[in-house]
């Protein structure tokens, strides 16, 4: 049992001094600090585009808010110029239908 541990405990050792050796030398070093450097890029730019998700939902609900608020604007604009509506109006302010000499058409 203790040839074993010995051997996993050479093992892990030489093995973590070859992993040294590796990242700390001419060739490893620049490889690893490429590869964190292009992970931190990946983190960066999938954080940018989360926060571009939340921006787009943002602008999406204001856009189907400003919608909604133009089609009751229409529909308050279609019952103030209703026929019935103008009527009651022009009667208010003693208005009348032009006569046929105040009628001027333009060509």
């Amino acid at each position: 049992m203790e040839r074993v541990e010995l051997f996993f405990k050479d093992l892990v050792i030489s093995f973590k001094v070859m992993l040294k050796k590796i990242i700390f030398s001419t060739e490893g070093l620049p490889i690893v600090l490429t590869i964190a450097i292009l992970s931190v890029l990946f983190v960066l730019v999938r954080m940018k585009s989360v926060e571009q998700a939340y921006t787009k939902n943002e602008v999406s609900k204001q856009i189907k808010k400003s919608k909604y608020v133009n089609k009751e604007l229409h529909a308050k604009k279609a019952k103030l110029l209703s026929v019935k509506n103008l009527r009651a109006m022009a009667e208010g302010n003693n208005l009348k239908e032009p006569g046929q000499a105040q009628i001027i058409v333009i060509p």
